[in-house]
């Protein structure tokens, strides 16, 4: 049965893909104001992975629930970065991290991405694929590494890591299912 916990009731590991969204937003402290017109211009069934993790719990709780008053109206997918448990009770529709779980998890190397497999993650966010303001100066995964990395997942592969429009046309033929970003995504950075 899927983890997702609204957009996703208990579909087949074969249909799930259709499911998940192909554009994400990765939502962090460096948005600033950005993050509400950000959201509104991502297509419509996009997803947004919400972080903020530098926040105050109850600053982040305010902003997430303004954020997902934003996604309902969208059609997006609203996960949050956090334990299970903290993405039900703030009725978010799944979880992204590291821990046993969660819907979602950050890739970087095959063993990262064996174990989210394992833990049951249905949604990999492989990166860094580019250089990424995010992480400056980190070795990057690059078309082939990513395209090594992504092959045989059994899950859902989002490209992640300096991604936009052009670069994630460039991975087609690799097992991409979507990409994410934060500068690729902002609406006055958009390629």
């Amino acid at each position: 049965m899927s983890k997702l916990y609204h957009h996703l009731s208990a579909p087949r590991r074969s249909s799930l893909s259709k499911r998940i969204p192909r554009i994400w937003l990765m939502s962090d402290e460096r948005i600033g104001d950005a993050l509400m017109p950000a959201i509104k211009s991502l297509p419509r069934g996009s997803g947004v992975v919400f972080r903020h993790y530098s926040l105050s719990p109850s600053a982040r709780r305010v902003l997430f629930d303004a954020v997902r008053v934003e996604c309902i109206r969208q059609h997006h997918m609203l996960l949050l970065a956090g334990p299970p448990r903290l993405a039900r009770l703030w009725r978010a529709d799944g979880a992204h991290g590291h821990m046993r779980g969660c819907v979602s998890s950050p890739v970087h190397n095959m063993r990262e991405r064996v174990a989210a497999e394992r833990r049951g993650a249905e949604i990999i966010f492989v990166s860094p694929v580019f250089a990424t303001r995010s992480h400056p100066g980190s070795r990057t995964l690059g078309k082939t590494r990513f395209s090594r990395l992504s092959q045989g997942a059994g899950v859902a592969v989002i490209a992640l890591g300096g991604m936009n429009a052009p670069h994630a046309k460039s991975l087609r033929g690799s097992n991409i299912h979507g990409w994410a970003a934060i500068d690729g995504l902002m609406p006055f950075n958009r390629d």
